[in-house]
């Protein structure tokens, strides 16, 4: 019965699926892929990408990740291991694209602080890391969003393990800035400094 396939696959755990899939069950990726699918292109979205290019590298990245589904181990989440999947493969479209030009070893500039607003503003985590700039904004996704280290960030880019962390810094800096007077968000620490 195909319907009482779909709702095992559906309560499944994500360990499970991946399991299935290594075995070449599709519907069971199909099933990773809906949970986890808007979370990557979220990911993808706040390191820059727009709409279209977010559907893209993350159609990608779940195509690597089944491809590649064996590998996972379950020793993190599959919803981190695909995120991390989906940061390479839009960063390597950056380097590809020249857009990461201004982030070259030990020249980069640092950006100017972003506009401040108004104190009754509402403003979101998303508009609040479109204010960053491109480096800042980068490396603080890779290393919050996607869930790399500052060493893995830092490979990714191919940067100094010390300039990404400038960047992260600066940045969560600048959202705690933006962000704490009215939310009281509070930005914690990356838990890792590798």
């Amino acid at each position: 019965m195909p319907g009482s396939r779909h709702s095992r696959f559906a309560s499944a755990h994500d360990v499970e699926l991946c399991g299935f899939a290594a075995t070449g069950e599709r519907r069971a990726f199909g099933e990773l892929v809906r949970r986890h699918g808007s979370a990557v292109r979220g990911v993808l979205r706040r390191m820059g990408a727009q709409t279209a290019e977010a559907d893209d590298v993350a159609q990608d990245a779940f195509l690597t990740a089944f491809e590649r589904i064996a590998e996972f181990r379950g020793e993190g989440t599959f919803a981190a291991w695909v995120k991390k999947i989906a940061a390479r493969i839009y960063l390597r479209r950056l380097q590809r694209d020249r857009r990461l030009t201004l982030m070259t070893a030990e020249a980069i500039e640092d950006e100017a602080d972003p506009p401040r607003g108004d104190a009754d503003a509402n403003i979101d985590l998303e508009e609040a890391l479109k204010a960053l700039g491109e480096a800042e904004r980068l490396c603080v996704s890779m290393c919050f969003g996607a869930g790399l280290s500052h060493t893995e960030a830092a490979e990714a880019l191919n940067l100094p393990l010390g300039t990404v962390k400038s960047h992260v810094k600066r940045g969560l800096e600048k959202l705690r800035t933006r962000l704490a007077p009215e939310d009281g968000v509070v930005l914690e620490g990356r838990r890792g400094n590798g």
